[in-house]
């Protein structure tokens, strides 16, 4: 059945729809009170959330559908060992589709290989969180009035945020588009995403440590949180915690238009007096996150309805090489067969299907 894992899973004339959609929903919500009677969304939330999984229940409350699920991981079967292909299977028996977040990356495509329902990435540790970047996409498009022709600045943890990465990869099939990337050295985006995403689509970037330096240039400012659950060390954590807050002095120094994004939940990398500034697009983020998601569950219900399937992932290799990714879900359920696709055939680069983990093929 066909699923959304990664933003990259949809064209640009999916996510066009997707946000033509959306606009729609927002203005003429009565429209689509009814279209989902009848069907349930599961969302199974191993880890914890309130933004994604309220909105991704709003979304389909809101289309006349109906929700069940869990928002915690030892209140489920997972608790007892039950392996998340097996959840998958025993949840497709009670729902049309289903919303799932989990810790371990890679967990949600293992899903949606044994589900036979539809699977949404709800987050998949540091790894993909496809719908918060579509919420970003349509936050941009209704601020801006466009996806061509932007600076945007990413700030923070940009080496674990999964929000980064997603829109990053997302932006890359939009024209002329030049990106600021600002973090400590620590955190920088991994060489990986700037080799396979900025350098193949010829994206042009530029990497500082000063957010003050950056701000005047920006059409978009895209804060993160430093997340504590990404860091095997707490002193590190502790070390980096704070190390951008953007104030009401600083926005000063943007531009009129500017528009200041954040997946939330914000600590205080952002200062409440930010907050009523009219660039200030946070909150405001979070709700079209809600329409995406509406949007993205009636694309999917219908493409079920039609039987249509999720690709194959081509060039795979099997047995032959190891994932050793603590945080891959091939970590923790043993049984599941460890899978390499080329990225590089020249110089033998693979990445696990499921975390991305870099091996390289003798």
């Amino acid at each position: 059945m066909r699923s959304v894992i990664d933003i990259t899973d949809l064209s640009v004339k999916e996510l066009d729809g997707l946000l033509k959609t959306a606009c729609d929903i927002s203005e003429n919500p009565e429209k689509y009170a009814d279209s989902c009677r009848g069907k349930k969304l599961a969302t199974l939330f191993f880890e914890p959330s309130t933004r994604t999984r309220l909105s991704f229940e709003a979304a389909m409350l809101e289309l006349g559908g109906n929700v069940l699920g869990f928002s915690d991981a030892g209140s489920s079967s997972a608790s007892k060992g039950e392996s998340v292909a097996d959840t998958a299977k025993m949840i497709s028996c009670y729902a049309d589709i289903m919303a799932m977040r989990h810790p371990k990356e890679g967990a949600p495509y293992v899903a949606a290989k044994s589900a036979s329902i539809p699977v949404i990435n709800a987050g998949d540790g540091g790894h993909c969180h496809p719908t918060q970047t579509l919420a970003d996409l349509l936050t941009i498009y209704r601020e801006l009035g466009r996806l061509e022709n932007l600076t945007v600045g990413f700030c923070g943890d940009l080496k674990y945020g999964r929000t980064v990465h997603s829109l990053l990869s997302a932006l890359s099939r939009y024209s002329n588009i030049k990106i600021v990337l600002i973090s400590p050295e620590e955190l920088q985006l991994p060489k990986y995403v700037k080799y396979e995403v900025l350098d193949k689509y010829g994206m042009q970037y530029v990497e500082t440590t000063s957010l003050e330096d950056a701000i005047p240039q920006l059409d978009v400012l895209y804060m993160t949180r430093i997340q504590r659950e990404r860091f095997d060390s707490y002193d590190e954590y502790e070390r980096l915690k704070d190390s951008y807050i953007l104030t009401a002095e600083k926005m000063q120094l943007a531009k009129v238009h500017m528009r200041v994004l954040h997946p939330l939940p914000r600590v205080n990398e952002i200062s409440v007096q930010v907050d009523n500034d009219p660039r200030a697009a946070y909150f405001r983020q979070a709700l079209n996150g809600k329409y995406m998601r509406m949007a993205l569950i009636l694309k999917l219900l219908e493409e079920a309805r039609q039987g249509k399937q999720m690709p194959e992932i081509q060039d795979v290799i099997t047995d032959e090489l190891y994932c050793d990714n603590p945080r891959c879900i091939t970590s923790t359920e043993q049984e599941i067969v460890h899978s390499f696709k080329c990225v590089n055939r020249e110089n033998g680069i693979y990445r696990c299907i499921y975390c991305e983990a870099k091996r390289k093929r003798n």
